[in-house]
């Protein structure tokens, strides 16, 4: 199987407003992201989640919790350590809040929990 096919799953949640969430922002998300975990962008999937009641270290200050679940390449320390150094560049940048605010969280999936065309990536 062709991991290059597998599709990445990029879930963001905050509580900042959705207005700073708009289509193009998306995109530049999604490019970085794809980018980052070296896959095509369109296999990407990307979901915001604005306007959340959240709380990171005991505070409401604007924050971000981005979940990143892929086949491959998110399965080891290394790997991971360097998606993070891209996505929390792009995050700080474009949202305007700093790294402590910010949490991300790797899943590793195998190619049974990833259901497309009525199977799972396993048989595709």
């Amino acid at each position: 199987m062709c991991l290059c096919a597998i599709m990445p799953f990029i879930d963001l949640e905050t509580n900042l407003p959705s207005s700073k969430f708009s289509e193009d922002f998306l995109k530049r998300l999604c490019t970085t992201t794809a980018l980052a975990l070296g896959k095509p962008e369109d296999r990407m999937n990307l979901v915001v989640k604005a306007d959340l009641p959240m709380l990171i270290a005991c505070s409401c200050s604007p924050c971000v919790m981005l979940s990143v679940s892929a086949i491959g390449v998110t399965d080891t320390a290394d790997k991971n350590k360097e998606h993070s150094a891209k996505i929390f560049q792009f995050l700080t940048r474009e949202l305007e809040i700093s790294e402590d605010r910010i949490v991300i969280r790797f899943h590793s999936l195998e190619p049974w929990q990833v259901g497309k065309k009525g199977t799972v990536m396993s048989f595709l």
